[in-house]
């Protein structure tokens, strides 16, 4: 009985030293985890990734977008047809309408990169009024109502990209017969003093420049016509990667019937 007794008491004890080392063990890793987190997260910044090697050059996008992708296709005597694209265009600018940029952003020296010191950094103004015909103010259709769309192109943020040289957006159709594209600002410009882009979090009103792009075609087609617009005069910005045809470019189709 006593001997019974005794081997219970010695496997109760053996069993709680296991559970105790299991315990340490565990415990030592848990630590020793949290203390590897601690010490990585010290070496990050908040406001700038640690690595940006992976994407180097901006890709391109579009306003207005449709529900099926890039494709643009309205009649322009039917205001329903491009309703949709006129209130994505609204919307889209509404942050660069000219008293919310006075109000929230500074006005800059054009040609020359935004150097800032300070902890939170200011952005520079860009104003709805710059995209001439394209702003939405004069002509609240953007020109759909007579087969003259716009098409805003915008470049994607990079945190701290430089853009060398002159960089702008140059946009191509695939039927060259009776296409013409006027861009705003002139020739389509981008202009540095919108670099380094800082990050959202101490560059909260940050105004990404924009380029518009009006195209007016001698009739109405059948099948629409292809664009794609390119980053141009910019020597550190690619606008060829067959693994990524967003970037530094952007395809899209327009169609305007009557």
């Amino acid at each position: 009985m006593n001997g019974e007794k005794g081997a219970r008491l010695l496997q109760s004890a053996e069993l709680t030293l296991i559970l105790l080392f299991y315990l340490v063990f565990y415990g030592f890793l848990a630590g020793l985890f949290t203390f590897t987190m601690w010490v990585m997260l010290q070496t990050l910044d908040d406001n700038v990734p640690k690595y940006r090697d992976r994407v180097s050059s901006p890709g391109l996008m579009i306003s207005p977008k449709s529900d099926s992708g890039l494709d643009i296709d309205f009649r322009r005597s039917d205001p329903k047809s491009y309703k949709a694209y006129v209130d994505a265009l609204d919307a889209f600018l509404q942050p660069y309408n000219d008293s919310t940029q006075g109000a929230k952003n500074v006005l800059c020296t054009p040609g020359l990169y935004r150097e800032d010191d300070e902890s939170k950094k200011k952005a520079c103004q860009f104003n709805r009024t710059m995209l001439g015909q394209c702003s939405g103010i004069d002509d609240t259709s953007y020109g759909y109502s007579n087969g003259t769309p716009c098409v805003i192109v915008k470049m994607n943020r990079i945190i701290g990209l430089k853009p060398e040289g002159n960089p702008s957006i140059n946009c191509t159709s695939k039927k060259d017969d009776g296409v013409q594209l006027l861009y705003f600002p002139d020739y389509g410009k981008i202009d540095l003093m919108y670099f380094p882009y800082y990050g959202k979090k101490v560059q909260a009103t940050y105004a990404q420049p924009l380029v518009a792009v009006k195209i007016t075609t001698s009739n109405a087609t059948k099948e629409g016509i292809q664009f794609e617009c390119k980053i141009h005069g910019s020597p550190n910005l690619k606008n060829s990667d067959d693994r990524d045809k967003f970037l530094g470019r952007i395809t899209f189709k327009v169609q305007i019937r009557d």
